[in-house]
């Protein structure tokens, strides 16, 4: 086991009596951050949760930067409810998800239509009267082979028997006219069905070599998130199928015991991931009170969640054992406390935004806006700058073929915003 190993990201710590009404979910779900909740121009990252140590020095806090690049946002569409994942289409028109279970297609000029037809049942409810909703229609993208197949991919919290939900992912066939997917079928059902409709994940990454990454949560309960260490189960996992639902035979745990669409384990609620420019796959999770985390998953290894994490208990109470780390568990590549409570990610890259060409942007949900990571030559986090933060709860971030960049704000009058640099 090597010194220096690599995580996800996790929620926001919001105020306690928040905490109180909602027991069930993450503080970064339950409310959105105000629209004046940080200035641009100063910002401190404030008191840590917990006093655990970091494993390396580039681990934790690097250097906090404010960069000369200046930016120009514009709102290009609004109006949309809750929305959660977006990506462009070849001809620089998007695809957006809302929430409750509404696919919409937007001309690139922001014209919003109508929601496009032909998606399963989608459950969209609350924990409980207080808590937040978490369940919906949640990523979505465009198949690597969508100019010839128009395939089109996104995950959703599938209902199935006795009130219970899982984390599914489904593909279909979008009309020329993009008003109707037809074709639809499940690539991936979470497994087993869980009474807690919260921690669903959920993000898709196509590698370029026939397969998808998707990323799950542990549905968050004390029960349920033990089963994030369990292998013949699929909550708190980065899993692995090729495109049309089949097990890729060079899987790790293929012919071992495990599920055989499982590519790591012991995450908590992946929300973010992307492919590096070097190829690969990396994930940010939420975390508890402190603790988010950057990961670099490699197949068959184990991140730690709940056994070991930096953050604690929303209570104060020690998570586990109130260890860090342990002995066949990886260690996070950058972890977060307080928390940046992580929405989408995106590699930059293109010719807009050449100085930040190849560094990651996350999208933030408390204390909101972008976080702009900047890796070093052997891939560890060099520096940190906080972007926007007055633009409040961004759940996704997209590079788009221009090199500008597009990000939702999770509202229940939502937005897709469009950063250019300034001119």
């Amino acid at each position: 086991m090597t010194t220096r190993k690599f995580s996800t990201l996790s929620p926001a710590l919001l105020a306690l009596p928040i905490l109180a009404a909602a027991p069930f979910a993450g503080p970064a779900e339950v409310a959105a951050a105000p629209d004046n909740a940080a200035s641009d121009v100063t910002f401190t990252r404030g008191n840590r949760n917990t006093d655990l140590e970091p494993a390396f020095p580039e681990q934790f806090r690097a250097d906090l930067v404010e960069g000369e690049t200046e930016t120009s946002v514009e709102l290009l569409v609004g109006g949309l409810v809750h929305p959660w994942g977006i990506d462009q289409l070849p001809d620089g028109s998007f695809l957006v998800t809302e929430r409750p279970g509404r696919l919409r297609h937007v001309s690139a000029d922001g014209t919003l239509h109508d929601p496009i037809e032909g998606l399963p049942e989608v459950y969209n409810q609350p924990a409980s009267p207080e808590a937040s909703v978490q369940a919906g229609l949640l990523d979505v993208k465009i198949g690597p082979d969508f100019a010839n197949d128009r395939m089109v991919y996104f995950t959703y919290s599938k209902p199935m028997e006795g009130e219970t939900t899982v984390t599914a992912a489904a593909r279909g066939v979008l009309s020329e006219d993009m008003t109707t997917l037809s074709d639809v079928e499940d690539i991936f059902v979470q497994d087993p069905p869980s009474e807690a409709p919260m921690h669903y994940g959920s993000r898709l990454v196509f590698p370029g070599d026939g397969t998808v990454f998707i990323t799950t949560g542990e549905h968050f309960t004390e029960k349920y998130r033990e089963y994030a260490q369990d292998l013949d189960k699929t909550y708190g996992k980065v899993i692995r199928v090729n495109l049309d639902g089949s097990i890729p035979e060079d899987n790790p745990f293929v012919g071992k015991d495990g599920v055989d669409s499982i590519w790591s384990l012991g995450h908590r609620n992946i929300q973010a991931a992307d492919m590096s420019p070097d190829g690969r796959l990396h994930i940010v999770e939420h975390g508890p009170a402190g603790g988010d985390e950057l990961n670099r998953p490699e197949p068959g290894l184990n991140y730690g969640w709940p056994k070991v994490s930096y953050g604690e208990e929303y209570s104060g109470e020690a998570v586990g054992e109130g260890r860090a780390s342990m002995e066949g568990m990886e260690e996070p590549l950058y972890f977060w406390d307080p928390v940046i409570a992580p929405g989408g990610m995106s590699f930059v890259s293109g010719e807009m935004f050449p100085e930040w060409e190849g560094d990651m942007l996350i999208g933030s949900l408390y204390p909101g806006g972008l976080v702009r990571l900047e890796l070093d030559g052997e891939g560890f986090v060099a520096h940190e700058e906080r972007l926007l933060r007055k633009q409040g709860r961004v759940r996704d971030v997209d590079v788009l073929q221009d090199g500008s960049i597009v990000f939702l704000t999770d509202l229940e009058n939502g937005s897709i915003m469009h950063m250019t640099a300034k001119e």
